[in-house]
């Protein structure tokens, strides 16, 4: 039911965009052609312009409601547990209106994404359908038994400062979990996830004076305060693994990327609070192009004064770390082309910047993703990337012309754990 709703106001949505500029053209026409006779004593201007009549909404059209709240519990009981219905809570949003009806939205998105499977198409009898079939041939899942065991394949995107929140334990618990198949983030999202294996980060103010701060060795993210001895013991704990990276390098020949060394720090790191932990266990591949864009980057550099780099000489490769990041930008956008015209693609994106465009411009690479959810705060009026709707990415291609993509214009840290509940803790996916 709460799918059904969701798709009419996707269409309730699109009918009132697309017939905008003529009922905007037409409304004094409209106004005026419903007269009420009960005001037959107003003069006509009245009439027609504040109390004419309105053109019928279709009955399929959903009614704005909210969550209505059980009694309070009496005194004699107000230790007792709380009555309130938290799954209807959040069904409710999908009719209270404006970003709760688009959170809503885009957990229905999710669920989509988690409960499709390929033994859902008409392999018989629709265009699509034939081309999946012929795209099946001589493949592992040719035989339709097989079909059912074919499943989204999910890309998770996010900013640093969503792993420097709490957000942080959501995200691992996807990875833990094995509940996406790619996950996209800044340097900063790397780091700040093994530097929390190692210190922790406080809650601080948005209002604490960084001239205070400096002096005291404490950085502040928003309302969170890092303290700086946090980077000297992840520079502790970095710099031996970049001697041994160097070594293999040298010596075995190793060639290193950006995602392979992510999946090298998961591996070392061995804490089971850590996202790049489960990543590596789980093989999730972990892209980061911007990989020295943070305190990484400047133990990279560090480290050529410890390897010798003379900036003047033909290097070859072997006086100092290598990534390669032509190799890495295959690898991601073979995430989606190697997804064939028969699997389904979706993305769920926490903010804006680096990752939003990494996943979309990889789904071009496919004509576009099946499923998408972006979750920011950021506005289209600049024309930034970050803040484009997911209309914008169907002009480029990155999500398929047919699909339902939401965005909601919200802050992650309040609503992804929620859509995390409502969706992948409540459905799972294997």
């Amino acid at each position: 039911e709460i799918s059904n709703i969701a798709a009419a106001i996707h269409i309730s949505s699109f009918i009132t965009a697309s017939s905008f500029l003529n009922l905007r053209g037409r409304h004094n026409s409209i106004m005026s052609t419903v007269p009420s006779s009960s005001n037959s004593f107003l003069p006509t201007e009245l009439q027609t312009a504040v109390l004419g009549g309105s053109e019928s909404i279709p009955e399929s059209t959903p009614i704005i409601k909210g969550y209505a709240f059980p009694p309070p519990p009496s005194s004699a009981s107000s230790s007792s547990s709380s009555s309130v219905d938290y799954e209807l809570l959040l069904d409710a949003m999908l009719t209270t209106g404006f970003q709760a009806t688009h959170f809503a939205m885009a957990c229905d998105e999710v669920t989509r994404m988690l409960t499709w499977r390929l033994s859902q198409e008409d392999l018989e009898n629709t265009q699509e359908g034939l081309e999946m079939k012929e795209a099946l041939r001589d493949t592992e899942f040719e035989d339709p038994a097989t079909h059912n065991d074919v499943r989204t394949k999910i890309f998770l995107g996010c900013t640093s400062n969503l792993i420097s929140s709490g957000v942080r334990e959501s995200i691992r618990y996807l990875c833990q979990h094995k509940l996406i198949d790619v996950l996209v983030t800044t340097a900063g999202g790397i780091e700040e996830d093994l530097i929390k294996c190692m210190a922790p980060t406080y809650v601080g103010d948005f209002n604490l004076k960084g001239k205070e701060l400096r002096p005291k060795g404490l950085n502040r993210i928003g309302n969170l305060l890092l303290p700086n001895d946090n980077y000297c013991k992840f520079e502790d704990w970095l710099m031996p693994i970049l001697d041994a990276m160097l070594k293999e390098q040298r010596e075995d020949g190793v060639l290193w990327t950006p995602s392979r060394m992510i999946r090298r720090l998961g591996k070392e790191i061995n804490h089971e609070e850590s996202i790049y932990y489960w990543c590596y266990k789980n093989d999730i591949p972990v892209y980061c192009p911007s990989i020295t864009d943070g305190s990484i980057g400047d133990m990279l550099y560090f480290h050529t004064f410890k390897s010798g780099v003379d900036d003047d000489a033909n290097l070859g490769g072997q006086t100092h770390i290598v990534l390669d990041i032509v190799r890495d930008i295959r690898s991601m956008n073979n995430e989606s082309v190697t997804c064939k015209c028969w699997r389904r693609t979706g993305a769920i994106i926490l903010g804006g910047g680096l990752p939003k465009h990494h996943i979309c411009n990889a789904n071009l690479m496919r004509n576009g993703a099946d499923f998408a959810v972006f979750l920011n705060t950021a506005q289209e009026f600049d024309g930034s990337d970050s803040g484009a709707k997911p209309d914008e990415a169907v002009s480029w291609g990155k999500i398929k012309m047919e699909a339902r993509p939401v965005k909601v214009h919200g802050e992650a840290t309040l609503l992804f754990p929620l859509l995390v509940a409502r969706t992948f803790a409540k459905i799972g996916r294997w």
